[in-house]
Order: structure tokens, then sequence, then C-alpha cells
């Protein structure tokens, strides 16, 4: 059966929208392969450590050497990249905060990115162990970072996604960028409210799209 690992890492629990579009996408995969398993991290909920000495150096120190520390780091670290490496597809909801990816997201990633598990010993994203499998990333954004806008190269989020996921792991990834979420409650946005309405339903019915699509590429001929 399909396996699907979500994570989620918006620091709002209700009236995200990255949540929200992420549930669009779960729905329907979900009626469309009601035998699926689902994996699912909160990493808001139940935020990981960032990693730190023990845990870097666990990575280069064989494990029959290990201290107590460095045991305990990569037992963490083998947890992670085990849902990475026994799922299917990916879904990820990162929303920007502040032109960058949530600090809960940061220490996930830094968790589990390691060559030669996650990542191509060669650099060379095709021969990455995870090369090929689908990712779904939903990331909104409160304002609009579109090219041709003034705050265009202000995303920090989209590249580092890109980099990190297709660039760097290899995976086929589809990034979906709600925009103007903040038009909602700022009195400032007011006038974006339809364009922002706008955005969110693309965004929904994207989600959608992707969830249907991807359980037909998991079925197979």
């Amino acid at each position: 059966m399909p396996h699907l690992l979500h994570i989620d890492s918006s620091s709002l629990a209700e009236g995200s929208v990255s949540r929200d579009v992420a549930a669009s996408f779960r729905a329907v995969w979900q009626e469309a392969e009601p035998n699926g398993r689902v994996t699912y991290r909160d990493l808001a909920a139940h935020p990981l450590p960032h990693i730190d000495h023990a845990g870097v150096t666990a990575r280069t120190t064989p494990r029959e050497l290990h201290t107590p520390r460095q045991r305990e780091a990569m037992e963490l670290q083998d947890l992670l990249i085990g849902e990475l490496e026994a799922a299917d597809a990916y879904l990820f909801s990162v929303p920007m905060y502040n032109w960058s990816v949530p600090s809960a997201f940061k220490a996930w990633v830094d968790q589990v990115l390691v060559a030669g598990r996650t990542a191509s010993l060669t650099g060379d994203p095709l021969e990455g162990p995870l090369s090929g499998r689908p990712a779904i990333v939903i990331a909104p954004r409160g304002g609009s970072y579109a090219p041709g806008t003034p705050q265009y190269r202000n995303d920090f989020v989209v590249p580092f996604l890109e980099k990190l996921f297709a660039q760097t792991i290899g995976l086929d990834l589809r990034i979906i960028t709600p925009e103007l979420t903040l038009a909602a409650v700022n009195p400032a946005m007011h006038h974006l409210r339809e364009p922002a309405e706008t955005s969110l339903a693309h965004a929904h019915a994207a989600a959608e799209e992707h969830a249907l699509s991807l359980a037909e590429r998991l079925r197979g001929p």
C-alpha cells in the first residue's frame, strides 16, 4: 500500500493556511487511496531539538565508540531518517516566517539531511537514495513574492526548498504558494483580499489535483 509522510511546521494550531491546504490534499488523497498509510509529524506541537555537537559528531564516529549522548542523538536521527526512507511520497507544509522557513522545520532538516543516507555522496541528486520520489510542499506567504513584485528577491523559502528537496535530495518536487494570506487580518492589506481569496482557492484546487495525480502515480499501471 502507498505510504505518505506528512509534516506540518506552522506554529498555528488553528487558522493556518499551510495546514488547511495540506488538509485538502490529505482528504482527496485518502479518498483515492483508502488503504494508504500516513505517517504524520507536527513539528510545532512536538518540536525537535536543534542538532548539537553530539548529533554532528555521531555521524562521523563509529557507533561502537559513541558516547551516551551521541547514541541518543543518533537514535533520533535514525528515527527521522527512517520515516523518510519508509515513505513513497511526501507532503510538507512550510509557511514563510520572516522571509524564511520556520525554525522548527529547519531543525528537522538539520537532523535528516545526511550525505549517503538522504542525499547523494557525489552531489548528483539523481544518485541519491530517495531520488525521484514525489513531494508536495505547501508554502504560503503573507504578501506577494511573485516575479515583478517589490518583494520578489526577498523570498528565501522557495529557493531553499528547491535546493533542499530537488537539487540535493533529488525529489520530484511540486510547490504550491498561496499568497497574500495576511490580507484577511491586516487592515492595511484590505484592498488585497480579493486576490488573496483567489490565490487561496487556486492553492486548494492545486493541492487536490496533485493528490489525485499522486494517488494514480503510486497505484501504478
